[in-house]
């Protein structure tokens, strides 16, 4: 698909077939991004003009109306392009996802505006969810019609390319702890990114720090107030939703991964033990294919809690183990051949790792689905 002009976003009937048209161009500059430790750029403008970046907001509100499972099709179809692409952009569209769930499904009014402006300009959520998990992070201080806000964020996928930070601070008081929830403009003077992102793989989602220094935010800004330290209803929703949507990045890369392996193995001649390989991989690769497949299954209940989570986060650990695994069995499978960065293997291999650091990780999972298993309380589990 070639863009000479930005599509209109009415005009998205299957995001999956958009995103495999685009893939050819997306996968072009891949491997100069990730040498150059650059962000995707070129490829977040492309996604724009094809309208994507409002593939989640309901058509009620001008947006795509493209459900999870269609969104999480779409990553997963760019990831086998560009890793880094996918992962960026995975954290823009669970930023979407989430507040049209709300508003489907809750009938959340407050929502509206956010995800109407989405269709309208265009705009590119960030999230601060390296940061801001249960606990949250940075600090407010409530001063005259709002709070000023100071914190460094890591993990800001995209940050180059957002217009609105999703976010949240500390706030002491009364000798308690509360998260303030909050989107701040990344125009603002008060907020700058740190060049930091220089990583293993993942390297082209430009997932800098970013600092808020004193940034006011009004009252009327604040989304939401909540205890810091354990769990609450929303975060039931941003687990169960999210992700699906982030793991299906792991899985597209996953996917590529195996399919240059079997491209080069075929040019040897084939062996037992080339086959028994091709074999063990494209049974890891099923493997984290079932487990997201759990994943999106907990979505579709459309009743978010704590047991959707726990399936949600279940999935994410197999499906780490098994794409991680796929990987590195096609590593194997494609022998020498796979260890030269022009066959791009090597690249998937950096990029999978980063399946094993988002949230919850193995400890808190086991603990958290252990918990539950045993009849206690996960309220403070993450």
């Amino acid at each position: 698909m070639t863009l000479t002009a930005e599509r209109p976003v009415g005009a998205i009937l299957d995001a999956v077939a958009i995103a495999e048209g685009l893939s050819e161009q997306i996968a072009a500059g891949a491997a100069e991004a990730d040498a150059e430790d650059r962000f995707v750029a070129e490829n977040y403008a492309l996604l724009k003009g094809a309208g994507l970046v409002a593939a989640g907001v309901p058509k009620e509100l001008g947006g795509g109306g493209a459900e999870v499972r269609e969104l999480a099709a779409m990553l997963r179809v760019l990831a086998r392009a560009c890793g880094s692409t996918a992962l960026a952009f995975a954290m823009h569209t669970h930023q979407v996802a989430i507040p049209a769930w709300r508003w489907k499904h809750q009938k959340v009014a407050a929502v509206e505006p956010l995800l109407k402006r989405i269709a309208a300009e265009r705009i590119i959520l960030l999230s601060s969810g390296g940061s801001d998990w249960i606990n949250g992070s940075g600090a407010a201080r409530k001063v005259e019609g709002g709070y000023r806000i100071s914190g460094r964020k890591i993990f800001t996928s995209g940050a180059a390319a957002g217009d609105v930070f999703m976010t949240g601070a500390v706030l002491e008081e009364d000798g308690q702890k509360f998260v303030l929830h909050f989107g701040a403009s990344m125009k603002a003077p008060e907020v700058k990114i740190l060049d930091t992102w220089h990583t293993l793989g993942m390297r082209g989602t430009g997932s800098h720090d970013v600092v808020l220094d004193d940034l006011f935010v009004p009252d009327a800004a604040v989304a939401l107030k909540r205890k810091a330290g354990e769990w609450h209803p929303l975060f039931h929703i941003i687990s169960t939703i999210a992700f699906p949507l982030i793991y299906a990045a792991y899985l597209g890369v996953a996917d590529s991964a195996c399919r240059i392996a079997l491209e080069l193995a075929k040019k040897r001649p084939v062996t037992h033990d080339t086959r028994a390989l091709a074999g063990r991989m494209m049974t890891e690769l099923r493997g984290a294919e079932a487990a997201h497949e759990t994943m999106l299954a907990a979505v579709d209940r459309n009743a978010p809690s704590a047991d959707t989570v726990n399936d949600v986060m279940m999935g994410k650990t197999l499906g780490a183990d098994h794409a991680i695994r796929a990987v590195e069995l096609a590593m194997e499978l494609a022998s020498g051949a796979g260890f030269y960065r022009a066959a791009g293997l090597e690249r998937r291999f950096r990029d999978i790792q980063g399946a094993r650091f988002h949230a919850m990780q193995r400890g808190p999972q086991s603990q958290y689905a252990g918990a539950l298993a045993l009849g206690e309380s996960v309220a403070t589990v993450f």
